[in-house]
């Protein structure tokens, strides 16, 4: 397994709309592996392919505390939303910015799982929550473009202040 390199906000690739995964191979299964072991690395909650530079409909979560309940949804579609929840959201994309974000508070997911069966997970809770927010990432969506245009801005700017930290 490996770690991967996680694409951070505002890299454009973060705005690539996932095609769907049509072959389940070996490669595949790989990658799987490596987007938890880069999630669990991280530490993080959730991980799409799209954050780590493949734009496939994939997605890996582990909301569990002992981090080893790993839920893998390939080509998943939402086809149940409803209920209000507000709750705050951080991302790997998007290092040390924590948000309220308005999502639904009860979905119904319909997906493939690693080897291609068809599965379906009614969830609410955090789960929904990551659900959700992993999902947008297929779609190319980021969870700060959700906010007010002042907020976003000013994460924008804390990001840029944050990098030149680094270098």
């Amino acid at each position: 397994m490996a770690i991967l390199n996680i694409l951070h906000y505002p890299d454009e690739r973060l705005h690539t709309i996932a095609k769907p995964v049509t072959v389940f191979d070996a490669k595949l299964q790989q990658l799987i592996n490596d987007m938890a072991e880069t999630m669990y690395a991280a530490p993080g909650i959730g991980l799409a392919a799209t954050q780590v530079n493949v734009h496939e409909r994939l997605i890996v979560i582990d909301i569990s505390e002992s981090k080893d309940d790993l839920i893998v949804l390939i080509n998943p579609r939402i086809l149940e939303m409803d209920g209000k929840t507000k709750s705050e959201e951080g991302c790997l994309s998007v290092p040390g910015i924590y948000e309220e974000v308005d999502r639904a508070e009860h979905i119904k997911v319909s997906a493939q799982d690693r080897n291609g069966k068809e599965i379906s997970i009614d969830a609410s809770g955090l789960l929904a929550v990551c659900i959700q927010h992993e999902m947008d990432h297929l779609e190319g969506k980021i969870f700060v473009e959700k906010l007010s245009r002042l907020k976003l801005t000013r994460i924008i700017q804390k990001l840029k202040k944050n990098e030149r930290k680094i270098m």
